[in-house]
């Protein structure tokens, strides 16, 4: 489990973090949202002690990560895909993990099998890997110690659509198990099938802390897409009848404001054929980008704040 309580990180007189609390628990996915710019990779660095916090804690199964004795089998984390020594294997960065965490050799072949990574390409300097290989081998680092928590940012960033779809069935297979998973991602429509609970932050400070569905169905605009071969007609029959109407951009119209039932009914009385009647509930990226856009103090970020430069840190 994770737990942050009041988390601050300032630089300056900005906060990047301003008094953040949750609390991830094992047994879900649990996705990490925020527009650009939100503290999202802030937090996560603060989570696992490569940041000091300027105020309040962040706890992993109840210690501060600097005090657990064996990290790497705590827990599990991908920030930074690239954060490997282009002059060694795959196999030779993961072996020199597994050793100085006193992991027995064995797991490293595991791993690299896990994530689909052949004994070919895990012989060879991880420099001339592809994105995609690169997330893979950051995956495999993350799943080394066979940890109880995993937090990824950008797990699917790179794969196709086959690791895409692996990486979904991992993590959801991880939290079946009774893991903490803990991760961040742009992709929406990923997200929302791989998620189970969501936290959503904005410049720093927590927006949501929510199941998946009931955020959807929460803040979903109800709308019903409707066909006909006399579209423009049933267009003014539902306009008539108090319906918004737009174009639906698969074709036909979207009707806010009436039921489904209710069009039906309407298109009878007023003998109108219909090809199609489908009641229409709106995608995560749907509401999670008119929550956005509708708080002004969120719009125009763009980058992640800029922070004082530093000397890399090992991903834990």
């Amino acid at each position: 489990m994770i737990e942050v309580h009041a988390l601050t990180k300032r630089y300056g007189d900005r906060a990047a973090v301003d008094r953040l609390s949750f609390a991830v628990r094992p047994g879900r996915v649990t996705g990490f949202l925020g527009p650009n710019g939100a503290g999202k990779s802030t937090t996560m660095r603060l989570i696992l002690g490569l940041d000091t916090p300027s105020a309040g804690s962040a706890w992993i199964g109840g210690r501060l990560y600097r005090d657990l004795s064996a990290p790497l089998c705590a827990v599990g984390s991908l920030l930074d895909a690239k954060g490997v020594h282009g002059g060694r294997s795959a196999r030779a960065h993961l072996a020199g993990l597994a050793a100085s965490n006193g992991l027995p050799r064995r797991r490293v072949d595991e791993v690299l099998e896990l994530v689909g990574l052949d004994p070919a390409t895990a012989a060879r300097r991880t420099k001339g890997f592809s994105l995609g290989m690169g997330q893979r081998l950051g995956i495999a680092s993350a799943l080394l110690g066979d940890p109880e928590v995993l937090m990824l940012d950008e797990p699917v960033n790179g794969l196709d659509t086959e690791g895409i779809r692996w990486i979904r069935n991992l993590m959801r297979s991880l939290a079946a198990e009774g893991r903490t998973v803990f991760l961040s991602s742009h992709l929406m429509s990923e997200l929302e099938l791989t998620a189970e609970h969501l936290i959503i932050i904005g410049r720093g400070r927590l927006l949501a802390d929510t199941p998946m569905r009931e955020f959807i169905d929460r803040h979903s605009g109800q709308g019903t897409l409707v066909r006909s071969p006399e579209a423009e007609r049933l267009r003014a029959v539902l306009e008539e009848a108090g319906a918004r109407v737009s174009a639906d951009a698969r074709g036909g119209w979207l009707a806010r404001g009436p039921s489904a039932e209710a069009i039906g009914e309407l298109a009878r009385a007023h003998d109108l054929a219909l090809s199609e009647l489908t009641p229409r509930r709106s995608s995560l990226e749907e509401v999670y980008t008119a929550m956005v856009a509708s708080a002004t103090e969120y719009r125009g970020a763009t980058d992640e704040p800029e922070e004082p430069s530093r000397e890399r840190s090992d991903t834990p």
